[in-house]
């Protein structure tokens, strides 16, 4: 017996929570997260404002025959025109805000980098605060909410191109010099728009609040049309970039010597984060913490390497925005709360307790 042992896989010898791990991070990984995203998305299709049962759902996506005509034909219109398109939505956006965490992450060699570090959210808030308060005034009537994303991007690319050409010297881009850029690049839209909050009017400064809470009200296929490509390009991108970010870890000197191109790479990077996060900021607002909290719990699982945890980061930040747009439409239906807030009332303590296992202050 004890040859026999001797003989088996070292992953077969380990105790069994750890091979259970090891199965989780390994071939298990991706089909977990494939079900537990197809688990929230049955669950937000069913719940909401206008309940739909499960066994009513057949019946409303025309895959049985219905029963009761009117209600079946209600359900339809409720999920073709109202609930699919924002989970659509909630899916990209939570896929685009934690692969650009994850991306960021692996650029600045630091497990705590977000998106809105360097300013990229708060410029598009910005915009989107300036074209609520100083737009009205100028038309003198309520612009289209649709002018609001475009405004938001318009913003978070501006944004990117100064902090581009402030940490550009040469060719070289200085990743520390982005850093501090833009924190106070991110300080000044804060300054700017408190100025606004203070000359708007009420409903000008609920419109103001709601955009940096964050939302996904208004969801349309139109608009996860419009934000689809972004995702697309970080899937086209991961197999150039994965390997450049794992080496990137050992300094940026051992990686050009091992092959790695830096600067294209950060030049890629830096592009990904602020399209993704321009993108997401430009239809949903303002949503913290799952930049953060999903790479960085994710790593703990399977590891840093890039290639598994981008395309995993995408899967899980997707599960995880779903589930807390479902609550926010549905704690306070028909009320609506801004998904903002339940990010971070969750995200945060969840981050905290994380780092506090993780250095083994928790007793967990």
């Amino acid at each position: 017996m004890s040859g026999m042992s001797d003989a088996l896989p070292a992953h077969l010898q380990a105790p069994p929570t750890l091979r259970l791990r090891a199965l989780v991070a390994g071939p298990l990984l991706f089909p977990l997260l494939l079900l537990l995203l197809l688990l929230m998305a049955i669950t937000a299709t069913a719940v909401g404002a206008a309940g739909i049962p499960i066994e009513r759902l057949p019946a409303a996506l025309g895959l049985a025959h219905p029963i009761d005509a009117a209600m079946t034909e209600r359900d339809r219109l409720v999920l073709l025109s109202v609930r699919l398109p924002r989970i659509a939505v909630a899916v990209i956006i939570g896929a685009l805000l934690a692969s650009s965490g994850a991306i960021m992450q692996g650029l600045f060699r630091n497990p705590l980098a977000d998106p809105a570090l360097v300013g990229v959210s708060s410029g598009g808030a910005l915009a989107a605060a300036a074209t609520i308060v100083i737009g009205d005034r100028l038309t003198a009537q309520t612009l289209p909410f649709a002018i609001l994303p475009l405004a938001a991007f318009a913003g978070s690319l501006m944004t990117t191109a100064l902090l581009q050409r402030l940490a550009t010297h040469g060719r070289t881009t200085s990743i520390a010099v982005f850093l501090l850029a833009g924190l106070a690049i991110a300080a000044l839209a804060g300054a700017g728009i408190g100025l606004l909050v203070f000359v708007a009017d009420d409903r000008q400064l609920r419109d103001i609040t709601f955009w940096m809470l964050g939302s996904l009200g208004g969801a349309t296929w139109e608009k996860a049309a419009l934000i689809a490509p972004f995702l697309a390009a970080l899937f086209a991108a991961i197999p150039f970039i994965g390997r450049g970010l794992d080496v990137l870890v050992l300094g940026e000197s051992e990686a050009f010597h091992m092959g790695v191109a830096v600067e294209r790479l950060k030049r890629i990077a830096i592009v990904l984060i602020v399209a993704m996060t321009g993108a997401a900021v430009a239809f949903a607002g303002v949503v913290g913490f799952v930049g953060i909290v999903v790479p960085h719990l994710l790593r703990l699982v399977i590891g840093p390497g890039h290639r598994r945890l981008l395309p995993a980061s995408a899967l899980f930040g997707a599960t995880l925005l779903l589930a807390a747009d479902t609550a926010a439409r549905t704690i306070a239906a028909p009320a609506e709360m801004p998904i903002g807030v339940l990010t971070a009332l969750f995200g945060a303590p969840f981050f905290l307790v994380l780092l506090l296992r993780q250095r083994g202050l928790a007793g967990l």
